[in-house]
């Protein structure tokens, strides 16, 4: 387990390791109870892409795309309930059985990917539903998206995005959510990537953002998160 994620994180992720509070701020350990292995640094950016939509009046729903046991959608959703918002919805998107093997015969930049072995990474919907009762926020507002993204998303009946948080770790997943999402995303919304450091997710991010013509400056959250604010 170690050497794989050693493949994926050269800069090192600790596994369930009791590890610094610096380390646990910018992320670099997966904890073995908590409900979310962001970090505070990628969870404070969160609240500032959320908040700022809200008090600017951008129009649209919250997504996050690849939740793991839910811990930064469910942050979302309290986001919205401590300032009384209730015509937003929070949109809960992943397999919920872990991360999909590579289809390399598509998407040559998979290749070599591992992470679809680590059973850790695969939360079920029923888990993450109670994460979020478990905070008195599994209400209407919540709607979950279950089955991969490239069958799930592009008929998801979501109609305009204010935030858009992707955790897919991989090209295949990074393009799927890009593709079907970025588009319903409004004008003065945010695009958040996470697992940026990853080499898959990285290419993904630079080929779309190529092929669309998006030159909005990307702006460093940590070692391992990037945002930016859609413009045009």
């Amino acid at each position: 387990m170690r050497k794989l994620l050693a493949r994926f994180f050269p800069r090192g992720v600790r596994f369930y390791k009791l590890t610094t509070p610096e380390a646990r701020r910018k992320g670099d350990t997966w904890p073995s109870h908590a409900q979310s292995m962001i970090g505070e640094m990628r969870l404070e950016n969160l609240q500032f892409c959320v908040e700022d939509v809200l008090k600017r009046g951008v129009p649209g729903d919250l997504i996050e795309t690849g939740v793991w046991r839910g811990g930064a959608v469910i942050f979302m959703r309290a986001i919205l309930k401590a300032h009384g918002i209730t015509d937003r919805k929070v949109w809960v998107a992943d397999s919920f059985q872990g991360l999909p093997k590579p289809n390399t015969k598509k998407y040559e930049a998979d290749a070599g990917d591992l992470l679809y072995l680590i059973p850790e990474l695969a939360v079920s919907i029923e888990q993450v539903k109670a994460n979020f009762a478990a905070y008195g926020l599994l209400d209407d507002q919540v709607q979950f998206l279950k089955g991969w993204f490239k069958d799930t998303l592009p008929t998801a009946p979501i109609s305009k995005l204010a935030v858009a948080r992707l955790d897919g770790d991989l090209y295949e997943s990074t393009m799927d959510s890009l593709t079907n999402l970025y588009p319903r995303l409004s004008v003065g919304g945010y695009l958040i990537i996470d697992d940026y450091i990853l080499h898959f997710c990285k290419k993904a991010v630079h080929d779309y953002r190529e092929k669309n013509d998006i030159e909005d400056p990307i702006c460093k959250i940590d070692d391992q998160g990037i945002f930016w604010m859609k413009t045009k």
